[in-house]
């Protein structure tokens, strides 16, 4: 479980092929705080950091995660967005975010807004995922706040810290994000398809 507040980015320092699976070696500050086993939100998707060494880790990505989500498009030196699962303990300052890609979006926009940042994206509503006006959206695993939501498209501002310190400064306009929707909307929307349908 994750609250969609990233704690750093980490650059893609090596990317090994094995079958259909990738294997990531990113560069992290906080590696010597890792243990193998451990669950980290990368872009927003949950993945195991399977080996350590010095200051870089390893985790795996298998078939079905790449062609889900945008990991499957990271080069080396990309930046990606990490976040290390909750505590049970803490504060939560996001949103419940479950590290559960449900789908990518394409940034359509991105403006100027003296200081700050509007970024507009369009994702494929076929899938039954909606967005609504002042909800929850996590976009490369970060919990933002939906404005002008439309069917199949929003924007969200960003902030400055957030900008420079997610890897939002790095997105350019066509640029794919993962998106995880939020938890609670999810649930009313396949109980309303449910109830439609009956």
């Amino acid at each position: 479980m994750f609250s969609g507040i990233v704690e750093t980015t980490a650059r893609v320092a090596a990317i090994r092929e094995e079958g259909g699976n990738r294997h990531f070696t990113l560069e992290c500050p906080f590696t010597d705080e890792l243990k193998i086993d451990q669950s980290i939100a990368h872009n927003g998707v949950c993945l195991t950091v399977v080996s350590i060494e010095d200051d870089r880790y390893t985790t795996t990505a298998i078939r079905e995660t790449l062609l889900k989500s945008n990991l499957g498009g990271l080069r080396v030196g990309d930046p990606v967005n990490l976040e290390r699962s909750m505590r049970p303990d803490a504060l939560l300052d996001g949103h419940i975010v479950q590290g559960h890609v449900d789908q990518t979006a394409r940034c359509t926009a991105i403006d100027e807004a003296d200081g700050s940042w509007y970024f507009a994206f369009e994702y494929d509503p076929s899938q039954g995922n909606v967005t609504v006006e002042k909800g929850s959206v996590a976009v490369n695993g970060v919990s933002l706040t939906v404005v002008d939501s439309r069917e199949g498209a929003f924007r969200v501002a960003i902030i400055p810290y957030t900008y420079e310190h997610t890897n939002f400064h790095a997105l350019k306009v066509g640029s794919t994000v993962n998106l995880e929707f939020d938890i609670v909307g999810k649930y009313i929307a396949r109980l309303m398809e449910r109830y439609v349908k009956a």
